[in-house]
C-alpha cells in the first residue's frame, strides 16, 4: 500500500475552502432572532401553533450550537490517532439534529393534543402572524444559504443544518395558516390539529437525517456519480498493459477516500510501476477535489 497526500486535501489555508464554521455562527444568530419573534408571536396570540413552532427554534438553535463544535473538529488535521482525519465529527451532529427535530415534533404533539382537549380563542392574530412571517423569511433566507454551502463543500454538517431551517419554514407555513384559518373561522380546534399534522411531517425529516448519518458512519460508499467520475478517469488510463481492479471508496466529512489495485506487466521495473501509480492517483485527485488515494501495484498475468 502506498499513501499519496495533496495539499488541497488536508490543508485549510489559501486556496481551500472556506472556514465553515462562520456559517455555523449564523445559523446561531438566526436562531436567536427568530426565538425572539416566535416567543412575541405565542404570547401575543396565545396560539398552540406559534407556540410549537417557537419551541423548534429553540431546537434550532441547539442544533447550530452542536454543527459549530462539530465543524471546529471536523476541521482537524490528521493526527497519531486520527490518520484520516476528524471528517466524520459531522455526521455526528447530523444525527444530533436529526433527534434534536425528534424533540421538537414531540413536544408539538402533545402541546396540540392538550390545547384540542381544551381548546381557547386567539388574541391578536393579524399582528402575531406578521411576526411569525418575518421570522420564517429569515429562516428560509439562511436555510436555503446553508443548503448550498453545504452541498458545494460537502459539508453533512451544513446541508443538514439547511435542511432543519427550511423544515421549520415548512412547519412555520403550516402553522401561519393554520392560525389564520382560525382567525377565519372561529374554529380553535383547527390550531391544534394543523401543529399536529405539522409535527407529523417534521418526524419524516428527523428520521432522513439520522438514517443517514448512520448510513455515512457505517462507511458508505461515494455517491455513485462520484463513483462514475473516478470509474471514468480509470477508464481513460486503461491500456493493453495496464489495468485496475478492487475499486473501493468510502467518505469521511468532506473528504473521499478512492483504493484500488494497479495492475502492470511483470517484467516491468520498480520506478516505471511507481510512476505510473502516482499518474492514477493525481488523476483521480485533480478530478475529485478533497480526495485521497491509495494504490497496490500487482503484476498482470495472463489469463
Amino acid at each position: 500500500m502506498r499513501r499519496i497526500d495533496f495539499p488541497q486535501v488536508w490543508a485549510e489555508p489559501s486556496g481551500a475552502p472556506p472556514r465553515l464554521t462562520r456559517f455555523a455562527w449564523l445559523s446561531i444568530a438566526a436562531a436567536l432572532l427568530t426565538i425572539g419573534l416566535k416567543s412575541m408571536a405565542y404570547l401575543l396570540t396565545g396560539s398552540v401553533g406559534l407556540l410549537s413552532d417557537a419551541a423548534e427554534s429553540w431546537v434550532n438553535l441547539i442544533a447550530a450550537v452542536v454543527a459549530l463544535i462539530a465543524l471546529h473538529v471536523a476541521a482537524r488535521p490528521a493526527d497519531d490517532n486520527h490518520n484520516f482525519g476528524h471528517g466524520k465529527a459531522e455526521y455526528f451532529s447530523a444525527g444530533v439534529e436529526g433527534l434534536m427535530i425528534f424533540v421538537a415534533a414531540g413536544f408539538i404533539l402533545v402541546t396540540s393534543v392538550r390545547r384540542f382537549m381544551h381548546p381557547s380563542a386567539l388574541d391578536s392574530v393579524g399582528l402575531g402572524l406578521a411576526i411569525s412571517t418575518v421570522a420564517t423569511a429569515v429562516n428560509g433566507a439562511v436555510g436555503t444559504l446553508l443548503l448550498r454551502v453545504g452541498a458545494s463543500q460537502r459539508s453533512a454538517t451544513l446541508a443538514a443544518d439547511g435542511k432543519h431551517l427550511l423544515t421549520d419554514v415548512w412547519t412555520s407555513a403550516g402553522v401561519i395558516i393554520g392560525v389564520l384559518l382560525v382567525g377565519l373561522t372561529g374554529w380553535p380546534r383547527l390550531d391544534p390539529i394543523v401543529a399536529a399534522i405539522v409535527g407529523l411531517n417534521i418526524l419524516v425529516t428527523g428520521f432522513r437525517l439520522v438514517s443517514q448519518s448512520v448510513i455515512s458512519l457505517l462507511d458508505a460508499a461515494m455517491p455513485a456519480e462520484d463513483l462514475a467520475r473516478v470509474t471514468a478517469v480509470l477508464d481513460g488510463m486503461r491500456t493493453v498493459d495496464l489495468d485496475f481492479t478492487q475499486l473501493r471508496t468510502r467518505e469521511s466529512g468532506r473528504h473521499r477516500f478512492v483504493s484500488l489495485t494497479v495492475l502492470v506487466p511483470a517484467h516491468w521495473t520498480v520506478e516505471r510501476g511507481h510512476a505510473l501509480a502516482d499518474d492514477v492517483e493525481t488523476a483521480i485527485a485533480l478530478d475529485l477535489p478533497d480526495t485521497h488515494v491509495q494504490t497496490h501495484l500487482e503484476p498482470r498475468r495472463a489469463p
